[in-house]
């Protein structure tokens, strides 16, 4: 596998994360006990912490990737391994 075809499917691995990640350990100002402002959403986050969101994202899509590419390697699971699955007479 190519650098290019890594960067690429890594970097899809690290979007996917960023949307599993981001709602875990964010409050939303009603739950804080905080005063919405005018203009902002109900539900807004009131403790949103990108740094911490960016490292917990960066973290989950390396071991993600790792696992992937292991199995890219090492051929753990194969196409083969679906057969079961084709409707057959």
């Amino acid at each position: 596998m190519n650098i290019a075809s890594i960067l690429a499917i890594y970097f899809l691995f690290w979007v996917l994360c960023a949307f599993l990640v981001l709602p875990f350990g964010i409050k939303s100002h009603f739950e804080t006990g905080d005063e919405i402002l005018p203009g902002h959403a109900d539900g807004a986050p009131a403790n949103f912490k990108p740094k911490k969101i960016i490292f917990r994202t960066t973290i989950l899509s390396a071991i993600l990737f790792g696992i992937y590419y292991a199995n890219y390697v090492y051929g753990w699971v194969t196409q083969e391994s679906f057969n079961f699955l084709l409707l057959t007479n």
